[in-house]
């Protein structure tokens, strides 16, 4: 069985929120891809409710894509405390900060449910499990205690 770099790493050391590049891949073609852990809440201090972590991940799956070229995928951990994000190529951490910092402002200062994508049964599995004003809070409080460029040290924030 293959080790998963989330599983080794000490979730009792790192220091939510943050953002950290996991890793990079290289395809049979040769294209990058980056994974980035993007944490939002301290693990096993606490998580985000699912509608609201159903809810920032629609909106910042698109939101994102605005402020960071070669987006491929915004996925929430199962353990609901932030997200994998995968990219082409290795953009930078501070880009990659910078990118869901606003998609975080825009949830909690601006978005409406016009604005939230894939909240009815045709484009959602789940579409019944959504909560704009858990998203709004959560984005704010994350926004509130800023973003770390590092996971073990508050920088950047």
């Amino acid at each position: 069985m293959a080790d998963v770099e989330s599983f080794t790493l000490d979730h009792t050391a790192v220091k939510a929120p943050y953002i950290r590049l996991i890793g990079t891949e290289q395809g049979p073609r040769g294209d990058l891809i980056s994974n980035f852990d993007v944490r939002f809440v301290q693990p096993n201090e606490g998580e985000i409710p699912t509608a609201g972590l159903h809810t920032i991940e629609h909106t910042l799956a698109s939101v994102v894509r605005d402020h960071l070229d070669g987006v491929i995928d915004i996925s929430p951990f199962g353990c609901r405390t932030g997200f994998h994000m995968i990219t082409w190529g290795e953009p930078a951490i501070a880009d990659v900060v910078t990118a869901i910092r606003e998609g975080l402002r825009f949830i909690a200062e601006t978005a409406t449910w016009d604005d939230v994508p894939g909240v009815d049964a045709f484009s959602c599995g789940n579409y019944r499990d959504h909560s704009l004003h858990s998203a709004r809070e959560w984005s704010a409080e994350v926004l509130r205690r800023g973003i770390s460029h590092d996971a073990f040290e508050r920088v950047g924030v």
